[in-house]
């Protein structure tokens, strides 16, 4: 059954090659929220010709790919995430020809270009929820997860919503529930079905025929669903949720049934063999793991079997310690066997992580700190919108609020709102240069300040020291794809070492604010003076300042 679906999707091997097919092993990944990121046509959302005019500026990063937020046709119930086209760019946002100039723009620069492939659900408005919910009988009449209700009528397992409520929706066409993961606008595709794994992955294929490097893959553990439709059983009283807040009800039940299921290794090794006919291209999975990160992302990244690599939210939560960081990254270095991970510590779905993390610290020496530290960890760091320019999140008053998410479970829970607010490009301007309408989230007044044409004017900004710092470790191969160990050091300092190709770098972090003096036996140092951090090393003594780094050779 696999050789046969697989064989069906074979095509002649493309030309285009890659100089480096493992460029994405360290790569530094620019995540790109078009929608807030630059308006050019004057309706207060942000387009693809907005990222091409700003592709300069996304080059002058020091970053090596760009992953872009949905941009496809859709009703924007969840902003782009309720696909209805899996083919074409919404109006909102421009045309294919346009997507065509912007990634020509970035190949121009060197700069891979990944986008969001949201498969797991269609919005209810696709054409084959449309004719899939028509009849009990039609051509599609399975391609969603359809089920009877109870004898009593109630939804046919006890599955709930991420967005809040059941996860069964009732239909009166059919007489049945059908299952959403998320808003009832948004249906979950059922991957028991051969043909719908043949028609997302046909529309992965279209992708890239147009060039796409490779996909980030919207919640890549929730393709399948337990086909007995058996309940969850309830979380234990002493697990506490880490990837769900806890006043949303979701966050009570061990989710055994509705994700997470064995068939998915199949499909995504499907998937891997659909992106080893483009030499070059690259995928990242979003992990929702409820503990089991390590060993998900394990078994889908094995080494040239499934997808390249995953990420999950281990680093995305309220907690900050080097105890906490290290306790992580530490776990899932030691259980990945010959997988590979993606670290972010913002992202459009979580408030920023200067605000998270950085709260009463200050933010030109934290939001280096923090940014430099995810991008030498051992993994693929991705760099979110405005974290260059060290942003925090924003307070979006309730009138003003967007995501369904946050509507659903205000006050206690605000959604993602605060996050996805525009980038502010210029202090002076309207809108802060974003737009010459109103724009679909208000710019936060506080942003101005850290706008990026009044960074660009400091070389000591959180901008230009994130741009030196990536240019630096441009040249630092260790950082990249190095094997990785912890040293142990007092206090919230957080030290390893990255070795790869005979060369050994130490990193060494205090994410405290008190200065820290500690010496590593048996180590001789070479401070790499890595730009923007003063950090000082006597023979094997460190000395860093409060929200300070070292970086040093290790000499044999």
């Amino acid at each position: 059954m696999f050789e046969e679906a697989e064989t069906g999707l074979e095509t002649e091997m493309p030309v285009k090659m890659a100089k480096d097919p493992d460029w994405w092993r360290g790569a530094v990944i620019y995540q790109i929220y078009p929608r807030s990121f630059n308006d050019t046509n004057g309706d207060g959302i942000g387009d693809l010709n907005g990222v091409c005019e700003r592709m300069d500026y996304i080059s002058s990063l020091g970053v090596d790919a760009i992953w872009l937020s949905p941009f496809f046709t859709s009703p924007m119930d969840d902003f782009g995430y309720d696909v209805s086209d899996y083919e074409d760019v919404d109006p909102m946002f421009g045309t294919l020809a346009d997507f065509d100039r912007m990634i020509a723009a970035a190949h121009e620069r060197g700069l891979k270009v990944m986008i969001d492939l949201v498969i797991s659900h269609t919005s209810d408005q696709h054409p084959w929820f449309k004719e899939s919910r028509s009849s009990k009988n039609n051509d599609k009449a399975d391609w969603y997860v359809w089920a009877d209700a109870r004898a009593d009528g109630t939804p046919p397992t006890n599955w709930l919503s991420l967005f809040g409520g059941s996860a069964w929706e009732w239909d009166s066409s059919r007489c049945q529930y059908y299952m959403h993961n998320f808003l009832a606008s948004q249906p979950d595709l059922n991957f028991h079905n051969w043909e719908v794994q043949d028609a997302v992955l046909s529309a992965a294929r279209f992708w890239l025929e147009r060039g796409v490097d490779g996909f980030r893959l919207d919640t890549v553990n929730f393709y399948f669903h337990d086909a007995r439709l058996r309940d969850n059983p309830p979380l234990s009283t002493t697990e506490v949720p880490t990837t769900v807040d806890p006043t949303n009800p979701y966050a009570y039940q061990d989710h055994l049934y509705d994700k997470t299921q064995p068939e998915n290794l199949v499909f995504l090794e499907r998937l891997r063999a659909l992106l080893d006919q483009y030499p070059g291209t690259t995928s990242v999975g979003e992990i929702g793991a409820d503990g089991q990160a390590v060993e998900l992302t394990a078994s889908y990244t094995e080494a040239d079997k499934r997808i390249h690599m995953a990420y999950s939210f281990e680093l995305l939560t309220p907690q900050c310690s080097a105890g906490y960081i290290r306790g992580c990254v530490q776990n899932m270095n030691g259980g990945i066997g010959s997988g590979w991970a993606s670290w972010a510590l913002s992202n459009h779905d979580v408030p920023r992580v200067a605000s998270r993390w950085g709260e009463g610290l200050d933010i030109a020496r934290f939001a280096p700190l923090e940014t430099a530290l995810c991008a030498c960890l051992r993994g693929t760091p991705c760099l979110y919108q405005g974290e260059e320019l060290g942003l925090r999140q924003a307070d979006v008053p309730f009138e003003k609020l967007q995501d369904p998410y946050g509507i659903r479970f205000w006050p206690k829970y605000k959604g993602r709102d605060g996050c996805r607010t525009p980038i502010p490009w210029a202090k002076d301007q309207p809108n802060g240069g974003f737009s010459d309408a109103e724009p679909w989230l208000p710019v936060a007044p506080e942003h101005l300040e850290q706008a990026v044409d009044e960074q660009e004017k400091d070389e000591a900004s959180v901008l230009n020291r994130n741009r030196a710092f990536y240019a630096w470790r441009q040249g630092q191969n260790a950082l990249k794809k190095g094997d990785m160990t912890f040293l142990d050091s007092p206090g919230e300092t957080l030290v390893f070492t990255r070795s790869f190709d005979g060369e050994t770098v130490l990193c060494a972090f205090n994410l405290g604010d008190a200065q820290e003096t500690f010496t590593l036996e048996e180590l001789t140092l070479e401070n790499l003076n890595a730009p923007g951090f003063t950090g000082t090393v006597g023979g094997n003594s460190i000395t860093l300042d409060g929200l300070d780094a070292l970086f040093a050779r290790v000499k044999s």
